[in-house]
């Protein structure tokens, strides 16, 4: 029996059609190129004096890694907070009380529809204004991070603890675990490995986000990007730099939630029975 194809192989003047197209597309986009760098070169941006500074100015790499570090520091207190509160928001949402679930559906819905922007701008110029003491930026940046991601993380927890098959749910209320018992102990442990790559994809959303911590005159690295041009006078290198090393940091936690996704698949025919499983099993000999 031969597998089912489902898509037509293309013959030889279904090929080779395809191979033209690439070969001008392929064209196409090397002219772009090459018409960027004509206009790039015509402007003086492949000067030595553009790329002088990253040789010969060693205060450049530490203001670098000065923004770096900041950066660093508000994602890691966003992504830690952003966890636990969106998985206290979860567990709330998936509450069969009305009086908890209502509030956190509420909740949940107005923090994903606030723009983060705006959370930041309320939270360092309102805070104040109540409170009477100011709100550090970095702590500004961190909270409305916190919100935003929380609940957004919420709705990944829920949609991967309602996607365990229902009868793990019921082989543990057939134990005696009790609704948050079974929600801890039996489908949000399975629930990690499900939503584990989404996860990994929105801590990568949240660390591009702290740029936003400019507007409130925080010194992560985009900031320190732009206070380096003004004295530098060269924004395409720098802002060109500054972008390399967010698309490497991102790059090392979208290859982190790869293999941590290939781990997840190739265990996944390897996995124990869970006890629930076993003594559910056990109730039907």
């Amino acid at each position: 029996m031969t597998a089912p194809v489902l898509y037509d192989v293309q013959g030889p003047r279904g090929r080779r059609r395809v191979l033209i197209s690439s070969i001008v597309g392929g064209l196409a986009l090397l002219g772009l190129l090459a018409l960027a760098a004509r206009r790039l070169a015509a402007n003086g941006q492949f000067d030595y004096d553009k790329y002088k500074p990253f040789f010969t100015e060693p205060q450049l790499y530490r203001r670098l890694q000065d923004g770096l570090e900041n950066t660093l520091h508000a994602a890691v207190y966003a992504m830690v907070l952003a966890a636990v509160l969106g998985v206290l928001l979860a567990f709330g949402r998936l509450s069969r009380q009305p009086l908890i679930r209502v509030p956190v559906v509420a909740v949940i819905e107005f923090f994903r529809g606030v723009p983060l922007l705006l959370l930041i701008f309320a939270l360092f110029l309102a805070f104040p204004l109540v409170v009477h003491r100011p709100l550090p930026a970095l702590w500004a940046l961190v909270l409305a991070l916190t919100l935003y991601n929380g609940a957004v993380i919420a709705e990944i927890v829920r949609a991967g603890v309602q996607s365990i098959p229902k009868g793990q749910t019921e082989a543990a209320y057939a134990i005696g675990l009790s609704r948050g018992q079974t929600l801890r102990m039996v489908l949000l442990p399975q629930a990690v490995r499900v939503m584990l790559p989404a996860l990994i994809s929105q801590l990568v959303v949240l660390l591009k986000d702290t740029s936003l911590g400019f507007v409130i005159g925080f010194s992560e690295l985009l900031r320190t990007g732009g206070q380096l041009v003004q004295v530098l006078r060269n924004p395409l290198q720098l802002y060109l730099a500054v972008a390399l090393i967010y698309i490497v940091i991102n790059s090392l936690l979208s290859g982190l939630a790869g293999y941590l996704e290939g781990r997840q698949r190739h265990t996944s025919g390897q996995t124990p029975v869970a006890p629930t499983q076993v003594e559910a099993g056990m109730g039907t000999l």
